[in-house]
Order: C-alpha cells, then sequence, then structure tokens
C-alpha cells in the first residue's frame, strides 16, 4: 500500500506545481482576472501603506536628529532654540545632499511628484520613472528633515506609483489594469499619510486617473482601507488636527462670506502656484548665468530657507504646527499675515530650487492662514451674524488646498477626515467650489496640470489634447510595400517642394500640416546628417491619422464609462 501511495502523492504534487506554473504563466502573459486583480490590489495597498508610513517615520527621525522633537506638531518651538548656524546650515547640507542625488539619478535634476504620476496615468501605460523615483523619494525626506518647506504627501504618492510600476511591470499589466493598479497604489499612500480612507480614493481617482469609472471604484477602495488600517495600526483612528471648538455656521446669513472667502482663497492659490513657477524660471536663468552646476542649485535655496528660518522657524517642514494654531484660533492677525507671507516664499524657494517634497501641506497652511485672517476681520466687523473664525480658517484651508490640487471633491473630504469634523460640512463646500472655479480659469486646471503644460504636455484640455502625441508617424504610415502605399514619384515629387514628416514625429505634428496644405499623405522621411538627402520611409495618410485618433478616442471613452 505505501509502496503504491508514494507515486502517487508525487504526482499529485507534480500536477500542483503544474498548475501554479500555469497560472503564473497566464497571469503573466493574459494579465490577472478581476479576482485576482483585487488581491493585487490589496497587496499594492498595504505595501504602499508601510511606504507612506516608513516615509513620515524616516521625516520625523531626520528632524529629531537635527531639531531635537519627533513630534511634527512642535518642530517650530524646537528649532528656535538652536543657535542660529545650525538653523542657517542644516538646509544648506540638505540642499547639497539632495542636489548630489537628484544629479547622479535623474534626468533634468529635477524631483518627480504628482505630475508625473498623472502623466505615467495618462501617457505611459500606468508606469513612472522607477530609478528617479527612488531618488526623487530620498531627496524629499532628506529635504524635509532637514528644513526645506514643502509637503510629505506629494513624494508619498510618486513613491507608490514606483511600487505599482514595479508590480505592473513584473506581472505584464497593460492598459486599463495597470493604470487602475496606479490608482491603488495612490489612494493606498493617500489614505495612509491622512488617515482618510475615502478622499484617498476619491483622490486617486479625480486626480490621477480623472475618470471615475465603475471598474476601477473596487479595487481602488480596497487598497486604500488597506492604506488606512496600516496608520492606524501605528497611530490609532485619530485626525490629524484636533480643533477646540465646534464651528457653528449662522447658516444663511453668513453663507455670502464663504463665497467670498473663495474667491479670496482662489487667488491666494494662484498667487502660490505663481510664485513657485516665477522663482522656478529666476532661478534656471541665474543658473544659467552664474554657470553654476546644477547640483549646487539646491544648496543655495537651502541658504536662504536657513536665513528665513532664523526669524521665521514656523517655515520649517510641512507646518502642521502652524496650521493647527490656525485652526484653533491661537494667531493674532498680524502673526497670520506675515507667516503667510513668509510661507509661500518658503515654500517658492524650496521648489524653485529644485529641493524635494509637495505643495499639499504647504496650501493647508497657507489657506488656514488666509481663512483665519479673513474670519478675524469678518468677525470683528459683523460679530452679530458671525460664527467662530476658526470656522473661516477651517474653510479656507480646504479652499486653497482644492484649488492647488484641482481637486474639490477629494480636498473637501480630507478636511473633514482631517478634522473630524463633519458639522461644517456646508461653509467648506461653499468656499471650496469658488476657490476652484476662480483658479482653474487663471491656471491649467491644477497645480500639477500646469507644471505639465509648463512642459508642452497638454493634459489640461483632455484627452482630444493628448492622444494624437501617443502615436508616432512611424507607427501609423504605409510602407513602401504596403498593398494601398503612395506612389514613389508623388512622394519624391512632395519631399522635392519641402513637404515631408519625420518619422520619430507624433500625430500632433502632422495634424497642422495636414491642415494647411490639404493633401491626402505626407512624406514620411529619416533626416540624415548635414547635407545628406532624406531617406524616405513610406507615407502617412490623413485618413490613417484620423483612424488612429478616433480610435483612441473611443478606448478613452469606453475605459471612463465602463
Amino acid at each position: 500500500m505505501g509502496d503504491r501511495a508514494a507515486p502517487q502523492d508525487r504526482n499529485r504534487i507534480d500536477r500542483a506545481r503544474l498548475a501554479r506554473r500555469e497560472g503564473w504563466r497566464a497571469l503573466v502573459v493574459h494579465g490577472p482576472g478581476q479576482i485576482q486583480f483585487w488581491f493585487i490590489a490589496l497587496a499594492v495597498g498595504t505595501a504602499s501603506g508601510f511606504a507612506a508610513l516608513l516615509f513620515r517615520k524616516g521625516i520625523n527621525g531626520l528632524q529629531a536628529a537635527l531639531y531635537g522633537t519627533y513630534d511634527i506638531s512642535a518642530l517650530t518651538h524646537f528649532a528656535s532654540q538652536l543657535p542660529w548656524y545650525l538653523i542657517l546650515g542644516y538646509p544648506i547640507l540638505g540642499g547639497l545632499i539632495v542636489g548630489l542625488i537628484l544629479h547622479r539619478f535623474t534626468d533634468g535634476g529635477r524631483v518627480r511628484s504628482v505630475a508625473d504620476v498623472i502623466e505615467g496615468a495618462a501617457l505611459h501605460d500606468g508606469r513612472v520613472e522607477v530609478r528617479a523615483g527612488l531618488a526623487s523619494a530620498a531627496a524629499s525626506l532628506i529635504t524635509l528633515g532637514s528644513g526645506g518647506s514643502s509637503g510629505r504627501e506629494g513624494p508619498v504618492v510618486h513613491l507608490a506609483a514606483v511600487m505599482a510600476t514595479i508590480v505592473n511591470n513584473f506581472i505584464n499589466a497593460r492598459g486599463i489594469t495597470a493604470r487602475d493598479l496606479l490608482g491603488c497604489a495612490v489612494a493606498a499612500a493617500v489614505s495612509a499619510s491622512f488617515n482618510a480612507p475615502i478622499a484617498g480614493a476619491l483622490f486617486a481617482l479625480e486626480v490621477v486617473l480623472r475618470h471615475f469609472a465603475v471598474h476601477a471604484f473596487a479595487p481602488i477602495v480596497i487598497a486604500s482601507a488597506a492604506g488606512t488600517v496600516i496608520n492606524r495600526l501605528e497611530f490609532g483612528d485619530v485626525t490629524e488636527f484636533t480643533l477646540m471648538q465646534e464651528g457653528v455656521l449662522t447658516f444663511y446669513r453668513e453663507l455670502p462670506a464663504f463665497l467670498i472667502l473663495g474667491l479670496v482663497c482662489g487667488l491666494m492659490a494662484v498667487i502660490l502656484m505663481r510664485s513657485i513657477f516665477w522663482a522656478d524660471a529666476i532661478a534656471t536663468r541665474g543658473q544659467a548665468a552664474m554657470r553654476l552646476p546644477r547640483w549646487m542649485r539646491p544648496m543655495f535655496a537651502g541658504a536662504l530657507l536657513g536665513a528665513i528660518a532664523n526669524f521665521y522657524p514656523h517655515i520649517i517642514g510641512v507646518g502642521y504646527e502652524t496650521t493647527s494654531l490656525a485652526l484653533t484660533g491661537e494667531l493674532a492677525l498680524h502673526e497670520v499675515v506675515v507667516f503667510a507671507v513668509m510661507k509661500t516664499v518658503a515654500v517658492a524657494i524650496t521648489m524653485g530650487g529644485r529641493m524635494g517634497g509637495g505643495v499639499f501641506s504647504p496650501s493647508l497652511m497657507l489657506g488656514a492662514l488666509v481663512g483665519l485672517a479673513y474670519g478675524l476681520v469678518a468677525t470683528g466687523l459683523f460679530p452679530n451674524v458671525s460664527g467662530a473664525e476658526t470656522l473661516y480658517a477651517l474653510a479656507g484651508m480646504g479652499a486653497v488646498a482644492a484649488a492647488v490640487l484641482g481637486a474639490p471633491i477629494s480636498t473637501t473630504l480630507i478636511v473633514f477626515e482631517l478634522t473630524g469634523d463633519w458639522q461644517t460640512g456646508l461653509a467648506v463646500m461653499v468656499a471650496v467650489s469658488t476657490s476652484t472655479a476662480l483658479a482653474s480659469r487663471l491656471v491649467d486646471r491644477s497645480f500639477f496640470l500646469t507644471q505639465l503644460e509648463r512642459r508642452n504636455i497638454h493634459l489640461s484640455k483632455g484627452p482630444q489634447a493628448y492622444l494624437l502625441t501617443m502615436f508616432r508617424v512611424r507607427n501609423v504610415m504605409r510602407g513602401p510595400d504596403h498593398k494601398w502605399a503612395a506612389p514613389r514619384d508623388a512622394i519624391w515629387e512632395a519631399i522635392e517642394q519641402g513637404i515631408h514628416i519625420d518619422g520619430d514625429a507624433t500625430l500632433d505634428e502632422a495634424m497642422p500640416i495636414f491642415e494647411a496644405t490639404s493633401r491626402l499623405f505626407l512624406p514620411v522621411v529619416r533626416i540624415g546628417a548635414r547635407g545628406e538627402p532624406p531617406e524616405m520611409l513610406g507615407a502617412l495618410f490623413h485618413v490613417d491619422a484620423l483612424r488612429a485618433y478616433n480610435r483612441a478616442l473611443a478606448a478613452t471613452a469606453a475605459e471612463e464609462h465602463s
């Protein structure tokens, strides 16, 4: 009996191993099924949650080593006790290390951020740069730990996108599956950063994927819940900010004040965004004029930050201590105004100096300060019809952040989940609506999309504007051996007239030529060295370009509505 059972057991083991290999081969070749994908989403969400947690602890550890406290809500107090030369020196040293990291491991010497994640979702099959992303995470951690004035959430989002990219490459995920997995990682990172599972899921849909398709909802929610669990296992079910008093809205009489607050916050958001872009342009021109190596640029930014921090230490780090003081109304009007101005300057220096970090936490701080200033004035002028000034700080926090991110839905929910105050929803929603409506008309919809526009990546105008850039002419043209190829004599005649297009160009470059010449086809050539004639590769037909464009539009619409 034993002798007969042993071969049977071995056969069962061999069949199990074969089935496992076949299953893995099917997963890699054909991609995961729906249930498999949900489990992968759970795993990616858990990993992204741990990444967010470790990133946060890394910043806190570095801050503790330099400034003497793990508690970010007490960072300003501890920093103000240090000698001036340490406050000046820490950002300089941090900037030097950041510059060397970015110079060595990234193209262009810039930190990758949320804008690159949005670009990856739209144009790169749900993928971002892995090496540059890891270097950017390290640079952002050092920036925030050594005195930079930016936020930690943007780097965490990109770090999660790097993890999603690694998994996508490993399982050979493409198309909708890859983009949804990217959204899962982002949702988990945001929810783990803020203890905000609802906002995390909606942020991934609203900002990164930029649609609310049903097929993406379930896995993204699963991943977001996993990220939240990681956060709560470490920190408990507590909100990031604690309000001293419950917000009270004097209902209809006070709503016009929040409408105006939204407009003020929209303008402040635009000032913050344009300050960053202006600082980046000035720093780039200055770097070129002085012929500085790019690795020195963050060090100079660190020197400016250190000088400011000696007088205004509240600019150091993410700024949650000052944000808490604003939300609890513990700042005087003149302090609020000065802090808001100096924070805007510090964020512009940090980002323009090519140090690391994001803009979300600074926008929360700036919004809380602007809202409190507005509330102090409003309640002083109309005490009988106004609620607490801290309610304006809460609404302002959401309004500026929503305008910067271009994400009114998820930002409104983040504000609620950060504070635990759901009773003031009407005031926050009104302020957020007017701020985003105004700011989106003065920039390209959001800070991230404006960043992409400045790189000539036109995502802000929708798929109809950027889909043509995804097609290379050589991939759509008809070669000389094609059944319906263009006549060679007609091709060379057009080339002699100077009408042709390079094979590596995109359809976005070809369509204006079709419009200008009214031709049925364009000769496709490879441009040789100077003095050499172009090499004829084939012809791009107008009808083929339109067909490729229409198919891409149809596929995008199907993904967004499935």
